[in-house]
């Protein structure tokens, strides 16, 4: 029976303040296999782990991730907006959740943020920094950019990609072939029983976010998806827990 890959959203952000370290390791205890992060990159080139353009929500900072220096982000709170308790916490740099996972066999799921800033060059520094803690095999790129998610294939065709979509995109699978994808993320309802069956057959996964309700997990369970992207990784981690001692 192949285990079904438990992502972390942004780490466990229902408990701590996504995107941080804190919200990584608290995934890893609550379950996880896995953890699926946001990439961007500073003003002065380092790539940090970041979902909103503006930092506006997770650090109250009125500017673009774009527009500071690694410096001026790591110096800014981007945990009392969800916690005082999370006062500390600060905007990592990807080297630190890589360095975290580099002996633990978690797959990490990076998704490039590049559909409203483009950052050109992206992609290549994203995976020489994966080549560098020699993740190749436990990382999945995904994006809603495709043109990206294209390059990076041809730049590291051993690293998987994820194709991000919401809504009913036409035998996904057969799209998915045109850019060498591995993966389809679809939003959660884009997702049927037949179509995951079908993707199977072509030898692409479907990884649905975000799922956060117990009876969506089992719905999304029992039509054979090959991952699920959750804020509660408990919650699926026990479910899945079940459904293998069920199983045996």
């Amino acid at each position: 029976m192949i285990q079904t890959i438990n992502f972390a959203h942004r780490g466990a952000s229902a408990y701590c303040p996504e995107n941080t370290m804190a919200s990584f390791r608290k995934a890893l205890e609550l379950g996880a296999d896995g953890i699926e992060t946001d990439v961007q990159r500073t003003k002065d080139g380092r790539l940090v782990l970041i979902h909103d353009e503006s930092l506006k929500r997770t650090t109250g900072d009125d500017r673009l991730v774009k527009d500071v220096t690694y410096a001026e982000l790591a110096a800014l709170d981007a945990g009392s907006w969800f916690d005082t308790a999370f006062a500390d916490e600060r905007t990592p740099a990807l080297e630190e959740l890589l360095a975290l996972v580099k002996d633990k066999g978690t797959i990490i799921n990076l998704e490039l943020k590049n559909g409203v800033v483009f950052y050109p060059g992206i992609e290549e520094q994203l995976i020489e920094a994966v080549r560098a803690f020699d993740l190749s095999e436990q990382v999945i790129i995904s994006s809603f950019n495709h043109y990206s998610l294209a390059l990076c294939k041809q730049l590291a065709p051993e690293i998987k990609t994820g194709i991000l979509y919401m809504e009913g995109l036409y035998r996904p699978w057969d799209y998915a072939a045109t850019l060498y994808a591995d993966a389809l993320h679809a939003y959660k309802y884009a997702v049927l029983p037949e179509w995951v069956a079908e993707a199977a057959a072509h030898g692409i996964a479907y990884h649905p976010f975000t799922v956060n309700d117990e009876a969506e997990m089992v719905r999304l369970l029992d039509y054979g998806v090959s991952g699920i992207i959750t804020d509660y990784p408990d919650r699926l981690n026990a479910l899945l827990a079940k459904r293998g001692a069920t199983a045996e």
